[in-house]
């Protein structure tokens, strides 16, 4: 029997009804395929898995698949049972969404949720993205199966849209991913991903040559194959240290990272470098902004709260501090949290209004046996000044 196919027992810690019945639902599992852009085959990949689970007995539904007019990608619906899909009316046009209640009034073992990143038309439910009725799914005890392309992850986006020139408009919090129990890679070759273009076979003809000159160019798919190779290469290493050690629980970590912020629009690119830093070491990270006694206010009140939900959204912990110094606050809280690497911008002397400021955390820092990565602002900030179509 497979892992997935094993039935999720009951939580025993649960509240029980007065007949012994637990009162609360086992969260549902979750898997994830995931791969480098469109193209490489992760709906078919997710409508094969739930076919073959239908043919073994197991209740399986459609929540949402797109299918872009795919011919290929159709045949793999097979007899899967579809649910209804929520028609929408925005902006004099017509949408059709998944309908969350309608998935939940069905009950079924496993519903198969297409596109984890994609962002629901207004009025098509309470959530806005797509990510948030799959968390619903599975918090009401029901098995997915969803797909995702590995620019969407939070962490990575910027980066990509840097090295793209390709706008990523939807998001999933690298949180969401990593919930999954098991992440499954499509993998593609840049040149079979290229002639699946050529041949029409991905995106319809008019979008093809600006697609090959741009986010599908041969450069971008190889770095975005390492990537999505290297996110699933750090999954597989979490899970043999676990089976290895013979542990119930994660092993705990030796590294603690934190990330000056001095709300500066730099601070995205910093704090995304952080949380990259902190998944690869698997370890947990967090985000310190100072306010020193003689610090001027934010030039923007509400960019600190945009920041905090940006952390939270990277899986990272938040925290204002106070203090005389910047830097010995910076460095002080490090050690009274046991941080190990510390993590400040390049232009922090900028942010906080203080010459020389990087200089005072390395001295301080190198005092406390304490590592620091100073990271480059990337660019000056510049945003990308072409938008070709982005990959689905």
């Amino acid at each position: 029997m497979d892992r997935e196919d094993v039935p999720i027992p009951e939580d025993t810690g649960s509240a029980l009804s007065p007949d012994g019945e637990s009162l609360v639902a086992p969260t549902g599992k979750f898997r994830i395929y995931l791969g480098a852009a469109a193209g490489v085959g992760k709906t078919c990949a997710m409508l094969d898995e739930g076919w073959r689970r239908r043919q073994r007995g197991r209740d399986v539904v459609i929540g949402f698949v797109e299918t872009h007019g795919r011919q290929h990608t159709a045949e793999y619906l097979r007899d899967l049972e579809i649910v209804p899909r929520r028609v929408v009316e925005y902006r004099g046009a017509r949408f059709e969404e998944m309908d969350l209640d309608a998935v939940l009034a069905r009950q079924p073992q496993l519903a198969l949720v297409d596109e984890l990143a994609h962002t629901n038309v207004p009025g098509s439910g309470r959530h806005a993205k797509r990510w948030e009725d799959v968390a619903e799914l599975l918090d009401h005890g029901i098995n997915v199966i969803s797909t995702v392309n590995i620019q969407h992850l939070e962490s990575l986006a910027d980066s990509i849209e840097e090295m793209t020139g390709t706008k990523i408009r939807e998001r999933v919090p690298d949180a969401m991913v990593r919930r999954a129990d098991q992440t499954e890679l499509v993998d593609s070759s840049p040149e079979q991903l290229r002639r699946r273009m050529v041949h029409g076979n991905i995106y319809p003809p008019e979008r093809v040559q600006p697609a090959l000159t741009h986010f599908f160019s041969a450069h971008n798919l190889t770095i975005l194959r390492e990537l999505a190779l290297r996110f699933v290469a750090d999954e597989a290493e979490e899970v043999l240290l676990r089976e290895v050690a013979n542990l119930s629980r994660p092993i705990e970590a030796t590294e603690h990272i934190m990330v000056g912020l001095a709300a500066e629009p730099a601070d995205d690119h910093i704090l995304r470098r952080a949380a990259r830093m902190a998944a690869r070491v698997k370890c947990d990270f967090k985000a310190v902004h100072v306010i020193a006694g003689d610090s001027r206010p934010a030039s923007n009140p509400g960019e600190l709260e945009r920041l905090v939900t940006l952390t939270k959204s990277l899986g990272g912990g938040w925290e204002t501090i106070r203090g005389d110094s910047v830097a010995s606050a910076l460095v002080t809280y490090a050690q009274l949290h046991h941080i190990t690497q510390l993590v400040v911008g390049a232009d922090r002397d900028r942010g906080w209004g203080r010459p020389g400021l990087v200089k005072q955390i390395l001295r301080a820092a190198a005092t406390a046996g304490m590592d620091v990565h100073v990271i480059a602002n990337p660019g000056g900030g510049a945003v990308p000044k072409t938008e070709p179509v982005e990959s689905e």
